[in-house]
Protein backbone atom coordinates (compact mmCIF):
# COMPACT_ATOMS: atom_id res chain seq x y z
CA UNK A 1 0.00 0.00 0.00
CA UNK A 2 1.54 3.27 -1.13
CA UNK A 3 1.18 6.26 1.13
CA UNK A 4 0.43 8.78 -1.58
CA UNK A 5 -2.02 11.65 -1.29
CA UNK A 6 -4.68 11.58 -3.99
CA UNK A 7 -4.66 14.94 -5.83
CA UNK A 8 -2.46 16.83 -3.38
CA UNK A 9 -3.18 20.52 -3.01
CA UNK A 10 -6.87 20.19 -3.88
CA UNK A 11 -9.46 20.32 -1.12
CA UNK A 12 -6.81 21.27 1.42
CA UNK A 13 -9.07 22.85 4.04
CA UNK A 14 -11.77 20.21 3.80
CA UNK A 15 -9.23 17.44 4.25
CA UNK A 16 -7.44 19.26 7.07
CA UNK A 17 -10.62 19.92 9.03
CA UNK A 18 -11.79 16.35 8.45
CA UNK A 19 -8.47 15.11 9.85
CA UNK A 20 -8.85 17.37 12.88
CA UNK A 21 -12.39 16.13 13.53
CA UNK A 22 -11.47 12.48 13.07
CA UNK A 23 -8.35 12.91 15.21
CA UNK A 24 -10.41 14.47 17.99
CA UNK A 25 -12.77 11.49 17.97
CA UNK A 26 -9.89 9.00 17.98
CA UNK A 27 -8.10 10.78 20.83
CA UNK A 28 -11.34 10.94 22.82
CA UNK A 29 -11.76 7.19 22.37
CA UNK A 30 -8.15 6.58 23.41
CA UNK A 31 -8.64 8.71 26.54
CA UNK A 32 -11.79 6.77 27.40
CA UNK A 33 -10.02 3.40 27.02
CA UNK A 34 -7.04 4.73 28.98
CA UNK A 35 -9.30 5.57 31.92
CA UNK A 36 -11.16 2.24 31.67
CA UNK A 37 -7.86 0.32 31.78
CA UNK A 38 -6.81 2.35 34.83
CA UNK A 39 -10.01 1.33 36.62
CA UNK A 40 -9.54 -2.36 35.80
CA UNK A 41 -5.98 -2.73 37.09
CA UNK A 42 -3.39 -0.67 38.87
CA UNK A 43 0.09 -0.01 37.45
CA UNK A 44 -0.88 -0.55 33.81
CA UNK A 45 0.95 2.46 32.34
CA UNK A 46 2.85 0.31 29.82
CA UNK A 47 -0.32 -1.40 28.65
CA UNK A 48 -2.13 1.90 28.46
CA UNK A 49 0.68 3.54 26.49
CA UNK A 50 1.02 0.56 24.17
CA UNK A 51 -2.72 0.46 23.55
CA UNK A 52 -2.77 4.21 22.86
CA UNK A 53 0.10 3.97 20.38
CA UNK A 54 -1.45 0.96 18.67
CA UNK A 55 -4.79 2.74 18.33
CA UNK A 56 -3.18 5.93 16.99
CA UNK A 57 -1.27 3.88 14.41
CA UNK A 58 -4.32 1.79 13.42
CA UNK A 59 -6.75 4.69 13.13
CA UNK A 60 -4.17 6.93 11.48
CA UNK A 61 -3.50 4.38 8.74
CA UNK A 62 -7.19 3.56 8.33
CA UNK A 63 -8.22 7.23 8.11
CA UNK A 64 -5.39 8.02 5.69
CA UNK A 65 -6.51 5.12 3.49
CA UNK A 66 -10.19 6.12 3.63
CA UNK A 67 -9.58 9.82 3.00
CA UNK A 68 -7.36 9.11 0.00
CA UNK A 69 -9.78 6.80 -1.74
CA UNK A 70 -10.64 8.53 -5.03
CA UNK A 71 -14.38 8.83 -4.40
CA UNK A 72 -13.94 10.23 -0.86
CA UNK A 73 -11.18 12.64 -1.95
CA UNK A 74 -13.24 13.81 -4.94
CA UNK A 75 -16.18 14.46 -2.59
CA UNK A 76 -14.01 16.58 -0.29
CA UNK A 77 -12.55 18.49 -3.25
CA UNK A 78 -16.04 19.14 -4.64
CA UNK A 79 -17.28 20.20 -1.20
CA UNK A 80 -14.54 22.79 -0.87
CA UNK A 81 -15.23 24.07 -4.39
CA UNK A 82 -18.94 24.47 -3.57
CA UNK A 83 -18.21 26.23 -0.27
CA UNK A 84 -16.18 28.83 -2.18
CA UNK A 85 -19.32 29.61 -4.22
CA UNK A 86 -21.51 30.24 -1.18
CA UNK A 87 -22.78 33.79 -0.74
CA UNK A 88 -22.28 34.33 2.98
CA UNK A 89 -24.56 36.81 4.79
CA UNK A 90 -23.20 40.05 6.18
CA UNK A 91 -22.73 40.64 9.89
CA UNK A 92 -25.85 42.81 10.05
CA UNK A 93 -27.98 40.14 8.31
CA UNK A 94 -26.82 37.52 10.81
CA UNK A 95 -27.50 39.91 13.71
CA UNK A 96 -30.99 40.71 12.43
CA UNK A 97 -31.84 37.07 11.82
CA UNK A 98 -30.62 36.14 15.29
CA UNK A 99 -32.81 38.80 16.89
CA UNK A 100 -35.84 37.52 14.92
CA UNK A 101 -35.19 33.92 16.00
CA UNK A 102 -34.72 34.82 19.67
CA UNK A 103 -37.82 37.04 19.63
CA UNK A 104 -39.87 34.32 17.94
CA UNK A 105 -38.69 31.78 20.48
CA UNK A 106 -39.75 33.98 23.40
CA UNK A 107 -43.09 34.71 21.73
CA UNK A 108 -43.75 31.01 21.18
CA UNK A 109 -42.74 30.26 24.78
CA UNK A 110 -45.17 32.92 26.06
CA UNK A 111 -48.01 31.54 23.92
CA UNK A 112 -47.36 27.98 25.12
CA UNK A 113 -47.18 29.21 28.73
CA UNK A 114 -50.60 30.85 28.38
CA UNK A 115 -52.05 27.71 26.76
CA UNK A 116 -50.61 25.60 29.60
CA UNK A 117 -52.09 27.90 32.25
CA UNK A 118 -55.46 27.87 30.42
CA UNK A 119 -55.57 24.07 30.22
CA UNK A 120 -54.56 23.78 33.88
CA UNK A 121 -57.40 26.15 34.87
CA UNK A 122 -59.93 24.27 32.67
CA UNK A 123 -58.90 20.86 34.01
CA UNK A 124 -59.03 22.17 37.56
CA UNK A 125 -62.57 23.48 36.99
CA UNK A 126 -63.83 20.17 35.57
CA UNK A 127 -62.20 18.15 38.35
CA UNK A 128 -59.43 16.39 36.41
CA UNK A 129 -56.67 18.23 38.30
CA UNK A 130 -56.65 19.02 41.97
CA UNK A 131 -55.21 22.34 43.07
Amino acid sequence: MAFKIYKPGEGYWTRTLTWIGAGTLVLSGILYIWKQMDIIQQNTIYWQGGMALAMVAFWGILLFWIMNKPNVAEFMIATEAEMKKVNWPSRMEVYGSTIVVIGGTFLLAAILFLINISFAWIFTQIGVLQS
